[in-house]
């Protein structure tokens, strides 16, 4: 077993730690003075500063199956689930916050998938892609990083933020990549809900997606990863069951994850509570939950990271209540498991979770 996991019995309850050596405390809004974030004075294309409600509230996304029907003609390329017709469209990756202001968040439910991973300070940021659901309100958006960016152009997403660092600007302007950015130029793509203050109170939806992709002349083909899911849809884990996991980040603030048999899913909780979708108010789950140590580094006061997002390195995936050691590397544009023998460890057809954490990330597992 990894020297990150560490397997707790139900009778040894007590937390494990997070060692972070050198630790900045720095806003949860992950913004700062120096950082171009999304304030409704900022917006000149129309969203900034006006209240605006969606027009209507988004329908429920479909739960998903454990397993895959296996007569199905066509399937979603990133859950493998079955799909009416072939998809060919380009994902969208939405930068979504998780300052305790803008919790809980919109349209993460229906993400084929999020990725989780450390802004600035304590505070995470979700990498959330869409491609199989459309839901009207996703949010509250937010600025984007360098390893961000990578993410999104592997997959060969349309990138939706508001606001950047100097550097992941710099990185979308040298690839020219397709992006839509609320603070400059792209308001009328985005809204500002009344319920909440800004900055955490900015959302888009993915028909205003659409439109904004439109207008800009976006590539409408997709081009990006194969995605490598079981055939059979069972898991082939061979570690220990695990029905229990807890992931500290920093300072305080973990996330966990509960594994349901009734369903096949893991349940999210964060900081010992459901995460709920505040649409919809049901609790968010995952087929498929990865959690991938990852060199960080602090590279400005403002507490901005470079984070790997390449690897190698180690990690941990779980699948229908078991666990098995990885090793986790950025292949043909996915962060792909491996086994000890190599060979990648398949998906399970369904949403996929990834925690991104630094190295030497103590887990809770029983």
């Amino acid at each position: 077993m990894l020297k990150m996991m560490q397997i707790v019995s139900p009778k040894k309850s007590s937390s494990l730690a997070l060692a972070i050596g050198c630790c900045l405390l720095l806003t949860t809004a992950c913004g700062s003075s120096s950082e171009t974030a999304a304030v409704p004075s900022a917006s000149p294309a129309g969203a900034g500063g006006v209240s605006v409600t969606p027009p209507a509230k988004p329908v429920t996304a479909p739960a998903e199956s454990p397993a895959a029907s296996a007569s199905a003609a066509y399937r979603f390329p990133l859950t493998g689930l079955p799909a009416e017709r072939e998809v060919t469209s380009r994902p969208y990756m939405v930068m979504v916050e998780n300052a305790p202001q803008a919790r809980p968040q919109s349209g993460l439910d229906q993400a084929d998938i999020v990725y989780e991973i450390l802004a600035e300070g304590e505070i995470t940021r979700f990498v959330s892609v869409f491609q199989s659901h459309e839901p009207a309100v996703i949010g509250p958006v937010r600025s984007i990083r360098p390893y961000f960016v990578e993410i999104g152009d592997a997959l060969d997403a349309v990138i939706v933020h508001a606001g950047w660092s100097q550097d992941a600007m710099d990185m979308m302007a040298g690839r020219n990549l397709a992006h839509l950015d609320e603070v400059y130029g792209d308001g009328a793509y985005y809204w500002r809900s009344t319920e909440r203050k800004a900055p955490h109170n900015l959302y888009t939806s993915v028909a205003k997606i659409k439109q904004g992709a439109a207008a800009h002349k976006f590539r409408t083909d997709w081009n990006g990863p194969l995605v490598t899911f079981a055939p059979d849809a069972q898991s082939k884990l061979t570690g220990a069951a695990v029905n229990y996991v807890q992931i500290p980040y920093l300072l305080g603030y973990f996330v966990s994850y509960e594994y349901d048999a009734a369903s096949g899913l893991y349940k999210r909780s964060m900081e010992g509570k459901p995460h709920l979708d505040k649409e919809t108010g049901q609790q968010l789950t995952t087929t498929n939950l990865l959690v991938l140590e990852s060199k960080h580094q602090v590279v400005d006061k403002e507490g901005r990271r470079i984070v790997d997002v390449f690897g190698p390195n180690k990690g941990v995936i779980f699948q229908r209540g078991k666990s098995q050691a990885i090793t986790w590397e950025r292949k043909n544009g996915l962060l792909r498991a491996f086994g000890a023998d190599g060979k990648e460890v398949p998906l399970l057809p369904g949403s996929t979770w990834v925690q991104i954490v630094p190295e030497g990330t103590a887990l809770k597992m029983e």
